[in-house]
């Protein structure tokens, strides 16, 4: 994932001496953003057992996800360039810390508050850290950390998904096995950035970095408009798989299986993340034409299937969205970010980043209100997929205009 500090980060010409390798500290860094988005995805699956035990609606669902994206986007916009100033490795650490505490506090959660609190822990934690995470990754290594920033985060989306559904589904204590593995797995990683070498030279000027940029010169707006329907689109779809995916997937199969929330959300994030992967030399205008393409005609594919009860065909449409998702959200960005000079990029990328973080939690909030007080969970999908692929065609049609690259 491309962040405000990593389009201003600056590799360091001198560090601590770490017991680490350069490409040591490359895998540990790029398994942090694996293990962060995988814990954002983890309690997913386990949604079913906190509603039939709580007897909470699909409003509360929603609420306990969107909370956390917009923690996150806080996070990003307050803390996203702090790592610049004094250095990856303590916000890190402090990020980690509040991972494993929100991870406790998901073990021992008795009602909705305590969701609630850990999700915000969770995506002030994540948001902090794909700061120092994204330009850390660039420190050590630019054409590398490029690829891994892109693919990364939809990896530990797509592998905590349906690790999450594994566990809940087939071992002992589900509310509470999967985030202690996390815990574990975030101990682990702090030993790690405790050994590593710093990857940049702090500078002067924290405090002042904790103000939010928010900058859209008027040389870019047009662009801004051409990518904003399909970062809505692309990030209101994933907003949906997050929040009411698993109990679509159940309604449709007829099957109470955690697994099978975890598998849909493995098919959407898991081709986002090879997409991009292949797709990565294609020009900007081409990821958006294929990623808006993709993007309606999976949305399209899976509103069919809910017609015709193919859970088959709703996989494959969801795998068919995820990728027009990951072509479409690299495509807008590349749009955008490099019409920007150095000095405005990091608070256009901010602009980009609340369009998406907002769609992200907002619609799904929206949706859940209409499962419970409008035409239920199904006819909700139909109205929330007819949206996403009213805005993937506009995105669509502002691609096809726009002179090529």
């Amino acid at each position: 994932m491309i962040t405000a500090a990593s389009i201003e980060s600056r590799p360091a010409s001198a560090g601590r001496t770490g017991r680490l390798s350069k490409a040591t500290t490359f895998l540990l860094l790029s398994s942090i953003v694996v293990s962060f988005l995988a814990g954002s995805i983890a309690p997913t699956p386990v949604y079913a057992l906190y509603q039939a035990a709580w007897g909470f609606t699909p409003i509360t669902t929603t609420v306990v996800f969107a909370v956390y994206a917009l923690a996150v986007l806080a996070s990003l916009l307050i803390a996203g360039s702090v790592s610049d100033h004094v250095g990856r490795r303590p916000v890190l650490l402090g990020s980690l810390l509040l991972q494993g505490i929100a991870m406790l506090v998901f073990c021992t959660a008795g009602g909705v508050s305590a969701l609630l609190m850990a999700r915000v822990m969770q995506g002030l934690a994540t948001g902090a850290a794909l700061g120092a995470l994204g330009a850390g990754l660039l420190d050590l290594d630019r054409a590398r950390g490029t690829v891994a920033n892109s693919v990364a985060p939809m990896l530990g989306t797509a592998t905590g998904g349906v690790v999450s559904g594994l566990m809940v589904q087939f071992l002992p204590a589900p509310t509470r096995l999967v985030y202690l593995a996390m815990l574990g797995a975030f101990i682990g990683q702090g030993v790690g950035v405790l050994l590593m070498a710093e990857t940049t030279v702090p500078s002067p000027g924290a405090l002042a970095s904790l103000r939010p940029q928010l900058r859209l010169p008027a040389t870019l707006r047009a662009p801004v408009l051409l990518a904003a329907p399909l970062l809505i689109a692309a990030w209101a779809l994933a907003g949906f798989y997050g929040s009411l995916g698993p109990a679509l997937v159940r309604t449709l199969v007829g099957t109470k299986s955690p697994l099978l929330g975890g598998l849909a959300i493995l098919a959407f994030a898991g081709s986002g993340a090879v997409t991009v992967l292949l797709l990565r030399a294609q020009s900007a205008r081409r990821m958006t034409l294929l990623g808006a393409s993709w993007l309606a005609a999976g949305v399209a594919l899976t509103l069919l299937a809910l017609a015709a009860g193919s859970a088959a065909t709703f996989f494959v449409g969801t795998a068919l969205a995820g990728a027009g998702f990951g072509a479409g959200f690299q495509g807008a960005l590349r749009t955008v970010v490099p019409l920007a000079a150095a000095s405005e990029r990091a608070g256009v990328l901010s602009v980009l980043f609340l369009i998406s973080y907002l769609a992200m939690g907002l619609p799904a909030v929206a949706a859940g209100v209409r499962v419970v007080h409008g035409p239920g969970l199904v006819h909700t999908a139909w109205e929330y997929g007819a949206a996403v692929i009213v805005l993937s065609l506009m995105a669509l049609g502002g691609a096809v205009v726009r002179r090529p690259d």
